[in-house]
């Protein structure tokens, strides 16, 4: 399942330690004004090396569109995206070779193809998600030509909320050979009413999915979310006026579809599992292993997550929204 969405196909491509990374589009409208500038600050935003808090992998990430534009605007042909890697050291991963790191895919991949690409993680690193991006800042350009924003922020670093606070305890855990997870919220605002369809296609479940793909992601909520578990019926429903809603417990979505106000999606995001402390662990033939990761890894993957998170929630909005316009057209051609 490397392919993403019905209406805006996303084929992504692409290793952590391969020679490059990339996406291409399938059913990007024609007439959009795009180019690589439009492409590069979420990039920039997600690229390592940028800080003490992140992996010192040191990667320019500049994007290339090979094709499906012409004189600044889409055609409305596959559209295809690449970004070459350059600084990969894999033989930081040689000692890895046989041994499944804890926290990681290498175990499940290994169980499902009998073969894994063990120079950080491959296919299931979390360098992947630069392609998602480059995709997602198209959607996100998209979006904005219709008066839709998306925009993500970090809410809690382990428990901490204050910005000085979540900066140390990254550096904390760092220092110690740790590392720590935290949670991130995007707000998707502008979106109208109708978006999404009931039962299985339903908005919340698209961007929840969507999210939930994310690899560091185990958790996704939208409004209230689990709190919702703990209010009541009366104190969780939005009353509505000649105004609008009064509130907004739901997120934004309603029966799967839409209402006009802001959606609101939460995700937690777990640990950096590439950790140097001592773990226990197994090889490929079974035997018990004490294993210590080195190289270069986030001490915490929530700040370079948050452009991530964007793009996958304007992938899903952009989705739903083109499926509407497309049901819109039916109607209008039965009328």
């Amino acid at each position: 399942m490397n392919t993403y969405g019905r209406n805006f196909r996303v084929t992504t491509f692409g290793e952590s330690h391969g020679k490059a990374l990339g996406a291409v589009i399938d059913g990007c409208p024609p007439g959009i004004a795009l180019a690589e500038a439009d492409i590069q600050p979420y990039l920039d935003r997600r690229r390592p090396g940028t800080s003490d808090l992140v992996s010192a992998r040191s990667e320019a990430d500049r994007v290339e569109i090979l094709s499906g534009t012409f004189e600044g605007v889409t055609t409305g042909t596959p559209l295809a995206l690449i970004v070459y890697n350059s600084n990969q050291r894999s033989g930081d991963y040689d000692a890895l070779r046989d041994l499944f790191r804890p926290g990681h895919a290498d175990y499940t991949y290994h169980a499902k193809y009998g073969i894994r690409d063990h120079r950080g993680g491959g296919r299931s690193s979390g360098r992947e998600t630069l392609s998602r991006v480059a995709a997602g800042a198209v959607a996100v350009n998209i979006l904005g030509c219709c008066g839709i924003r998306v925009a993500g922020s970090i809410r809690e670093i382990h428990g901490k909320t204050g910005h000085a606070e979540m900066e140390a305890e990254i550096r904390s855990a760092r220092d110690r050979g740790d590392s720590v997870g935290g949670i991130v919220e995007v707000i998707v605002t502008g979106c109208p009413p109708g978006l999404g369809d009931p039962v299985f296609g339903k908005l919340d479940a698209a961007i929840a999915a969507a999210l939930m793909g994310i690899g560091a992601v185990k958790g996704v909520e939208i409004g209230d979310g689990f709190a919702a578990a703990r209010a009541s019926g009366s104190e969780n429903n939005d009353p509505l006026t000649p105004e609008g809603f009064a509130s907004n417990h739901a997120g934004g979505i309603l029966g799967g579809i839409s209402t006009g106000q802001e959606i609101v999606a939460r995700i937690a995001v777990k640990p950096t599992p590439s950790i140097n402390l001592p773990q226990r662990t197994v090889d490929a033939a079974g035997a018990e292993r004490e294993i210590r990761i080195g190289g270069r890894h986030d001490p915490c993957i929530v700040p370079r997550i948050v452009p991530v998170a964007e793009c996958m929630t304007a992938l899903a909005v952009l989705d739903a929204f083109l499926e509407r316009e497309k049901y819109r057209g039916f109607l209008e051609k039965e009328e």
